[in-house]
């Protein structure tokens, strides 16, 4: 830590490649120091303006005429994706449903691509609507899952699988970033793992995909999922996305047969025959809007381009733990995030018995971060828009509070909302 961590703060700024991309986004009220990107992203101003195209022209102007433009939106945004974020080839990736309903179409088809295989391994600590997804399969099924047992700041690694894998195992499911600590897992080493075994691979990339690189190309991934709302900036509820490698797309059949997937759609016709392409992946009628804004929030983040962005966020993460060193330690502060950059995410989470009371106090203070059970305080810092002295000014906030225990004045009953 250097002796004026505020004018180290001015200098990591000043020389930050893309400092530029800060005002792309809303801010509204520049004394809020936000540190929830891994939560909901900023408003960027091209999605406002995008929004307000579609609804005035497009929808109120145009009618259903819109239709021309809008059949091809869940591809566009999904080959953006694909190129500029995730670093895989046009028509691998298309915007579609939800994250969990996206997990569940990919890991049922999987799993039917894998007949005879009676096993499912998943992380314990996987994201709980992975879990979910895949208990509801097993069930129904009749299947073993099997859950790896992990720590809960250390994200799945290679050893972990020893003993679990086997000719059983029909698909392994797994995040690139673990939720609630920032842990990156080894992606093409767990992958290759998970070939050797003959299984296939569903990664969840929520909290990856616009943070970090994501190898899936070099590691021949099979199958991914992800969200558009946090790193991809596309507004709450946005549409997620799915990958699904191209020399793998023929061989799946998606559990969920609807007409947006058929071949030659408007036809009409009685029987269902999958379009070619990851088309196939897709179900009902997109939605439009949100399309629009998870294609302008892929956009931003493509031309930023994803190796400036994780050299900022690692950089950021970084100057994070050194004030945390220098400031918080002495508070009772324990780091839950890996310290090697190589293998953590764009947030930090820091261990506190009053976690919750201080999340609250640094709401009063005009910090958003956010909570994670069990006393989980993390701190979620997006490149594109968050600078350092943002981070220097939230977590001198911080240390006034645990200076003044002005946490012990808030209630420790967790809120729905955390």
């Amino acid at each position: 830590m250097p002796d004026d961590p505020l004018a180290r703060a001015h200098e990591l700024d000043r020389d930050d490649p893309i400092a530029g991309f800060r005002d792309r986004f809303m801010h509204a009220d520049e004394e809020t120091v936000y540190f929830d990107g891994n939560s909901l992203g900023r408003l960027p101003h091209a999605t406002r303006d995008r929004l307000r195209t579609a609804v005035d022209e497009e929808w109120g102007a145009g009618l259903v005429r819109g239709w021309s433009r809008w059949i091809e939106l869940a591809r566009q945004a999904g080959d953006v994706l694909a190129t500029g974020v995730l670093g895989v080839d046009p028509g691998e990736v298309v915007l579609a449903d939800s994250t969990s309903v996206n997990l569940y179409k990919l890991a049922a088809a999987a799993l039917d691509a894998r007949p005879g295989r009676r096993a499912i391994v998943v992380e314990s600590d996987n994201f709980p609507t992975d879990l979910y997804v895949l208990q509801g399969l097993a069930a129904a099924r009749g299947l073993d899952l099997r859950v790896v047992p992990v720590g809960i700041d250390d994200g799945l690694t290679v050893a972990d699988l020893d003993g679990v894998l086997d000719d059983d195992v029909a698909l392994l499911c797994a995040s690139h970033i673990a939720y609630r600590s920032g842990a990156r897992t080894d992606l093409r080493a767990i992958t290759a793992r998970a070939h050797d075994a003959g299984a296939l691979t569903l990664w969840d990339l929520s909290h990856a995909a616009g943070s970090v690189p994501t190898p899936l190309r070099e590691a021949g991934a099979d199958l991914a999922v992800g969200c558009t709302y946090k790193y991809l900036n596309g507004g709450p509820g946005a549409p997620a996305f799915l990958y699904v490698r191209a020399g793998l797309q023929a061989e799946l059949r998606q559990p969920i047969w609807g007409w947006f997937g058929q071949r030659d759609q408007f036809a009409m016709g009685s029987s269902y025959e999958p379009v070619d392409g990851i088309e196939r992946f897709v179900v009902g009628t997109p939605p439009v809007l949100g399309g629009y804004a998870a294609l302008e929030g892929a956009r931003i983040t493509a031309e930023a381009g994803m190796a400036a962005i994780a050299a900022k966020g690692a950089a950021l993460t970084g100057f994070a733990l050194d004030l945390t060193d220098a400031w918080l330690a002495g508070h009772g502060f324990a780091v839950a995030t890996p310290r090697d950059p190589a293998r953590r995410g764009a947030h930090v989470t820091l261990h506190h018995p009053r976690a919750w009371q201080v999340t609250q106090a640094l709401l009063a203070a005009a910090v958003v971060p956010d909570f994670r059970t069990p006393d989980r305080l993390r701190i979620g810092l997006a490149p594109l828009y968050t600078r350092f002295v943002d981070v220097y000014e939230g977590f001198a906030r911080l240390r006034r509070i645990m200076e003044t225990r002005a946490y012990s004045s808030f209630p420790a009953e967790r809120s729905r909302v955390t």
